[in-house]
């Protein structure tokens, strides 16, 4: 019997590699999607074994869709998909809209939300019942940021991840009788290298003491409500979109 999968894009470092160690817990193998580090992947599939689960990584884009297809063809040499968790996306450096070039709101649209376009669809492919699959789930990552707006930060990502609110939905109701769940989480501040890669290093320690909760997230605590989204625990949720925020609504 071929062994299910489930596949974390982007899942060599912070809440994606989180959710790969998690995933453990549901009994598949693990995909550990990553663009360059291959090193980072490495050491994720390493502590997946070390926890008697089973991983493997897989090296591709998620904003081209000719590695979309390889990705998803390397899974299905290792089994059958069982879930995704579009986890995949990218941060840039603070600026107002006014200040965006096209090529920054091109690149930033074709990984957050393409990206997870192009990765739903080849999942839905595979696991649905009209496909002749067995049914499945998916998990969008999205952000907190796509109620706040992140204004004079990054209007563009908050706009991408508004962008996967809204198809978390859609997609949720076009599945929702050929045994697919869709569900997304909104994390707030997470302490994570995100921040580094948008160029704000120490945005969690300048801003955590204003938080509702006066700390921000960990990786961990996001994998947590990811597993239970694709669990059997959540059997009867779809469509829904689960705020991992610590209370954040409209601070900045």
């Amino acid at each position: 019997m071929a062994q299910s999968i489930v596949l974390v894009t982007g899942g060599s470092r912070g809440i994606g590699a989180a959710a790969c160690l998690r995933a453990v817990e549901l009994g598949h193998a693990v995909a550990v999607n990553y663009v360059h580090n291959k090193a980072a992947a490495d050491a994720v599939v390493a502590k997946i074994e070390a926890r008697g689960g089973a991983a493997f990584a897989i090296q591709g884009n998620v904003q081209s869709e000719a590695d979309v297809l390889a990705i998803f063809a390397a899974c299905d040499e290792h089994g059958q998909l069982a879930a995704l968790v579009n986890n995949a996306g990218i941060v840039d450096y603070p600026a107002r809209v006014d200040e965006m070039s096209a090529e920054r709101l091109t690149r930033m649209f074709a990984v957050n939300v393409v990206g997870s376009f192009l990765c739903s669809r080849e999942a839905v492919k595979r696991m649905s019942t009209r496909h002749g699959g067995k049914g499945g789930a998916i998990v969008n990552v999205g952000s907190a940021a796509s109620k706040l707006g992140s204004a004079s930060q990054y209007v563009d990502y908050a706009a991408s991840k508004g962008a996967i609110d809204t198809m978390t939905v859609g997609l949720a109701l076009e599945v929702a009788d050929e045994g697919i769940r869709v569900n997304g989480i909104r994390p707030g501040i997470i302490d994570t290298d995100i921040h580094a890669s948008g160029g704000l290093p120490d945005r969690v320690a300048k801003i955590e003491a204003n938080l509702p909760m006066k700390r921000a997230g960990t990786a961990d605590e996001v994998a947590k409500a990811i597993m239970w989204l694709l669990s059997e625990e959540a059997s009867y949720t779809t469509g829904a979109i689960l705020d991992v925020s610590g209370g954040r609504a409209i601070l900045p």
